[in-house]
């Protein structure tokens, strides 16, 4: 499919990776494009490795299996980076997105497997939505810097959906916090 774009994401159960998975598409439908989000859980304990992906397209999307080859990687974890070769199958000319302090050329240091291609983008996720909402749940913050770096998703439908969406389960300071640690990640990620 020629405008299918395909995210793979790469957490620790308890990070809200699966949370992220589906607030991206839903933010995508949002926007009038089509999607899919489904996690793949193995051993499910907190702090387990995790995979969830994301497909979106303007298009119906005809595929119904996980993403080997994904065009984004995002890895919510850095710690997984040199022991899971996070860029499996990923796309020469891909993007990953991982939440760390470290720069994108420390980056490519530690990690295995990054196509020589591969743009790497970092953003201290978790820093920030501790700042911002209290807690380390870097999903929405790295969603901020996920529309930042590519047009998969609008920043301010991101906002409106996580408004509308969070609203209803969560205090009103919980929620601008998360609206706060988008804006912050969307101007901070590097």
């Amino acid at each position: 499919m020629a405008n299918l774009t395909e995210i793979r994401w790469h957490a620790r159960a308890g990070q809200g990776a699966v949370t992220a998975s589906r607030l991206v598409a839903e933010t995508a439908m949002d926007d009038g494009k089509y999607f899919q989000s489904m996690p793949e859980f193995g051993a499910e304990r907190q702090g387990a490795p995790l995979r969830a992906f994301t497909r979106i397209s303007p298009d119906p999307i005809e595929i119904h299996n996980n993403i080997l080859n994904p065009d984004i990687v995002i890895v919510l974890d850095e710690t997984l980076l040199p022991v899971i070769d996070v860029c499996e199958g990923m796309k020469e000319d891909g993007i990953l997105l991982i939440n760390t302090r470290m720069t994108p050329e420390q980056v490519r240091e530690i990690s295995v497997g990054v196509p020589a291609g591969v743009q790497i983008k970092t953003v201290d996720a978790s820093h920030i939505a501790v700042d911002t909402i209290g807690r380390d749940i870097p999903n929405t913050p790295i969603a901020g810097a996920l529309a930042k770096i590519t047009d998969v998703i609008n920043v301010d439908s991101l906002k409106k959906y996580v408004e509308r969406s969070f609203g209803d389960k969560f205090p009103e300071k919980v929620v601008q916090g998360n609206i706060a640690s988008i804006d912050r990640a969307y101007e901070e990620v590097r």
